[in-house]
């Protein structure tokens, strides 16, 4: 467990019924003089996150990989969204950069008033543990399997320097927001899977952060308990007003959102809004509308599938309408330096 100074506290790898003495001495480490601290609140208002010409470039040998081209995204403060995108999209390189694990090539990231690209090695590690929290698809990442539920949740706020009994009272409001008070005693290997996913979400909420970013939360859940804990994130959403991301492959999930992000090609190229509404029988459902992204120099991607029933390729013809703009394939062929079309012998 890296701290804000560089140093390294290595936690032990098992055994312990209650919290180590090394976490006692790791709480040392973090109290003021030490280096740690708090991450100073930062005044801010508008969106919660705004991304701007986001780009990050890996290098792998002597390859370079273009994980986001240019992306842009705003999130307002409150909001429940839901990334999607294949495999390589570039939607778990973008939460990486929000959650502050990575940083970006260019373009810019803001997060609750916080620089992204700017910040510092300590600055860093104090918004990670003061400005989001994360959960993960697999339980070893959100959890250490020897404590208990209770002291799980406990652990960032010891981290932190919270006092005792503040962490106590905190960790049990804590267990019965997620419904599992009667569990606080219980290790990891003694809880379910839907048990394990909202101890990871109380661990998350530990330290009140301004954001929750979830990678494939119900990941390994079945349908059922999937449905609990997405219900859970949703609650939580709505009581706390907590801003939510989520990244998932599922379509069920992501259709319990308002609104759902597409990624392709490292960049957003849709997004569909869900809202309620009510028919002349007096019964609920649900309009979903999905809009292509138009980006701050003007690009958009259209859906792969218009792309495909229309044949477009290479080049198209625009045409300004009233209220829109038409969008044809070329199916004529450009003009040659000749002036004939491309392909036709000179009259």
């Amino acid at each position: 467990m890296t701290f804000d100074d560089g140093q390294i506290i290595d936690l032990p790898s098992g055994g312990a019924a209650t919290l180590p003495e090394k976490l006692e001495a790791a709480r040392a480490e973090t109290r003021p003089g030490r280096g740690a601290s708090p991450v100073p609140p930062v005044s801010f208002s508008g969106p919660l996150i705004v991304c701007e010409s986001l780009v990050k470039i890996y290098k792998v040998a002597d390859l370079e990989v273009v994980a986001l081209q240019g992306l842009d995204l705003i999130v307002e403060q409150g909001e429940f969204i839901a990334l999607v995108g294949a495999s390589g999209s570039g939607k778990s390189t973008l939460m990486s950069i929000l959650g502050g694990l990575d940083e970006p090539s260019a373009g810019r990231a803001v997060v609750a008033g916080h620089l992204l690209s700017q910040m510092g090695p300590a600055e860093r590690t104090r918004y990670r543990r003061g400005v989001v929290g994360f959960v993960w698809q697999q339980t070893a990442k959100n959890l250490l399997p020897y404590l208990t539920a209770r002291e799980n949740i406990e652990l960032p706020m010891l981290l932190e320097g919270m006092g005792r009994a503040e962490q106590r009272t905190r960790a049990d409001e804590l267990l019965a927001l997620v419904g599992l008070s009667d569990r606080a005693d219980h290790k990891p290997a003694q809880l379910s899977g839907g048990q394990q996913q909202r101890v990871a979400i109380a661990v998350s909420l530990a330290n009140r952060p301004s954001l929750l970013l979830a990678d494939e939360p119900t990941g390994e859940l079945d349908t059922a308990t999937a449905g609990e804990v997405f219900a859970l994130l949703r609650a939580i959403n709505h009581d706390l007003g907590l801003t939510i991301v989520v990244v998932t492959h599922d379509p069920l999930v992501s259709e319990q959102v308002s609104r759902t992000v597409a990624m392709r090609d490292g960049r957003t190229s849709t997004e569909t809004l869900r809202r309620r509404a009510t028919n002349e029988s007096g019964d609920h459902h649900v309009i979903a509308e999905e809009y292509a992204v138009l980006d701050r120099v003007g690009r958009l991607q259209l859906p792969r599938a218009h792309v495909e029933a229309l044949g477009l390729e290479h080049r198209v013809r625009l045409a300004l309408e009233e209220d829109h703009i038409g969008v044809w394939p070329d199916r004529d062929g450009a003009l040659d330096g000749d002036g004939d079309r491309d392909g036709e012998a000179p009259a």
